[in-house]
């Protein structure tokens, strides 16, 4: 269990600036789909968004197009499914309720992934996996209690089911195969399906102007293609514990850009909530990354005797 990689190229401090950065990138998305939806319906912008990122995605794989085989278009659909539930399920959230409050619903995905792991292959969830839903119950009943659960709160729950989901699936699928051309498969599968969502989807009016522009080239590029890039390169240089604890900052960034950019606030109750959230995925995996390096200690004293 090390807590680097072995004659990394990369230090612990550079992959853990790199992943903060993914958070903050990944934390303004929330803030930029709400300024976006102002004008553009979230399943409009989902498609919009997801068609520049393929675009983009599909430029940088123009070397690599010729690799493309039946193995990695069907990866990549399987994975841009779960990918496009999650990020439908995300619009639909963050569209109707706070984004403070959808980032630290979606956040719950950290807990969700070893409960879903024992619920399908019985893999051995820990106590403090447990304590950590259980709190995050309270959380939640704090949030409901202070304002309410709206089915944007419902729909931020369920995303991130589907994040979970998502990232088992890959875990499961990209074990081998070009990780940036199934990439390009999953950002076109959910394009597809937002296209053709939005065909079928009584028709809304929408106007796409300065801002809603802004909006949308910010998350199909930075929270989409660049974060992709980021986290690929950098996690594998740090534990799955470091990185899950790094994640935990989102909801931070988001929360902090609710209140300059869209002057959102939470009552006493909210923030009992969202705290309770928080400290539900934060506190188990800081005792993890406890024991990891108190046994990182030990492996290392025994070995220099």
């Amino acid at each position: 269990m090390n807590d680097k990689i072995d004659n990394s190229p990369v230090s612990n401090g550079k992959a853990l600036f790199w992943l903060v950065v993914t958070t903050v990138l990944w934390g303004g998305s929330f803030v930029f789909n709400k300024i976006g939806f102002r004008e553009i319906p979230p399943v409009m912008f989902l498609f919009l968004r997801f068609l520049l990122a393929t675009i983009v995605m599909g430029l940088i794989c123009i070397p690599r197009l010729r690799q493309v085989n039946l193995e990695i278009i069907k990866k990549g659909g399987l994975l841009g499914m779960a990918l496009a539930a999650a990020n439908l399920s995300f619009v639909i959230g963050v569209n109707g309720t706070t984004v403070t409050r959808a980032g630290f619903l979606n956040n719950l995905f950290v807990l969700i992934v070893p409960l879903l792991c024992f619920i399908i292959w019985r893999d051995k969830v820990d106590r403090l996996t447990f304590a950590g839903i259980f709190l995050a119950a309270f959380g939640i009943g704090g949030l409901a209690s202070g304002g309410g659960f709206s089915h944007g709160d419902l729909y931020s729950t369920i995303c991130a089911l589907f994040i979970a989901i998502h990232i088992i699936a890959v875990s499961r699928l990209l074990r081998s195969g070009d990780v940036y051309l199934v990439t390009l498969s999953q950002f076109a599968t959910v394009t597809a399906i937002g296209g053709i969502l939005t065909v079928i989807l009584p028709e809304q009016p929408f106007h796409i102007g300065p801002v809603s522009a802004g909006a949308l080239l910010y998350c199909a590029i930075f929270p989409t293609v660049i974060c992709f890039t980021l986290q690929n390169t950098f996690q594998r240089y740090t534990t799955p514990t470091r990185a899950g604890l790094i994640y935990t900052l989102d909801p931070v960034w988001s929360m902090l850009g609710g209140f300059v950019l869209l002057g959102e606030r939470l009552n006493t109750r909210e923030w009992l909530g969202c705290g309770l959230i928080f400290g539900a995925v934060a506190v188990p995996l800081l005792v993890k990354l406890s024991i990891e390096r108190r046994a990182v200690g030990h492996y290392r004293s025994q070995t220099s005797e």
